[in-house]
């Protein structure tokens, strides 16, 4: 037996394994935990440094689901569509809105027939309480075409054409606000990508930042008031939106986004019933190497569910 052979493979073992050791240590802070957050229920998430525009962690990233209601971040982006006189625009309630809404049991932020409001109050009944009368409203004085089949079309048509600006390959819209025959879908990634862009625009982030708002109509002497669907807001320090949704296609979707230090995080969680909170918060916890011990805020009563 050759003992001065096997001396010698035990020392290489050994130098390999203290090199090891080295460069675990060497690893920056959270390198340990590539495999992400424990515990995320959802399907699909994602996890998105904002500032560096930098992955910290995806689950299926590039899978496209239905996204329900996180549809109308896309809405928003292309109702503000970088032309900040437009907030001022005033769009009359049409019955064919309520109608909509009754017809697809969809949520609404309950706005009244023949009551104007302007484009900005239409944004925060979009975006709190999940309006899809808004989103209606929104596409139908804002789309091009003689009728308003043609002028929702066309704007459902704009936020294609910015999906594929922003390069968001994996993404179809066919509907303004998440109510769909099948073909309007996007992946956690793409999601992500739309909400960096959306929370560059002042004006949204003042929006989807917001617990409640009370809006009065310009015409007549009502006063609407709307409480957000985000539950994280107010509950996980430094959340400022983005957006809920909830179809039983879908499954509850939340796009978030916090910032800490300075520094944002974008998060989106796909098909995740019943945690998209405390998946969120997890997830939050993990981009900012926390613990927080995690509640949800309560909904007034009064509030919808998105």
């Amino acid at each position: 037996m050759d003992r001065s052979g096997g001396s010698a493979a035990r020392r290489r073992c050994a130098a390999l394994t203290a090199s090891a050791a080295a460069l675990a240590l060497a690893l920056p802070a959270g390198a340990e935990a590539a495999a992400g957050p424990p515990g995320i229920a959802a399907r699909g998430a994602y996890l998105l440094d904002s500032g560096a525009n930098k992955t910290l962690w995806g689950k299926d990233a590039d899978v496209a689901r239905p996204i329900a209601s996180t549809t109308k971040i896309m809405t928003a982006v292309v109702a503000l569509d970088g032309r900040p006189s437009g907030l001022d625009k005033q769009v009359t309630v049409k019955q064919s809105y309520r109608d909509y809404v009754t017809r697809h049991g969809a949520s609404t932020a309950d706005l009244r027939t023949g009551d104007r409001l302007t484009v900005r109050q239409l944004l925060y009944a979009l975006m709190l309480p999940s309006g899809c009368d808004a989103a209606y409203a929104l596409a139908d004085a804002l789309g091009s075409g003689g009728s308003e089949a043609e002028r929702t079309k066309s704007f459902v048509a704009r936020m294609n054409r910015e999906a594929a600006r922003l390069g968001m390959r994996n993404t179809r819209f066919d509907s303004f606000d998440g109510i769909t025959s099948g073909g309007n879908h996007s992946t956690p990634r793409d999601l992500a990508k739309l909400a960096r862009h959306a929370l560059g625009n002042s004006t949204l982030v003042t929006v989807t930042k917001a617990m409640s708002t009370q809006q009065k109509a310009q015409n007549v002497n009502r006063r609407y008031t709307w409480y957000n669907t985000n539950k994280l807001l107010g509950s996980y320090d430094g959340v400022f939106g983005v957006k809920t949704g909830s179809t039983s296609a879908s499954g509850p979707c939340l796009v978030f986004a916090a910032r800490r230090g300075g520094r944002t995080v974008v998060g989106v969680l796909l098909n995740d019933a019943p945690n998209r909170y405390p998946d969120a918060a997890k997830m939050l916890d993990y981009a900012y190497h926390t613990h927080t011990r995690f509640k949800a805020r309560q909904l007034p009563a009064a509030a919808h569910e998105d």
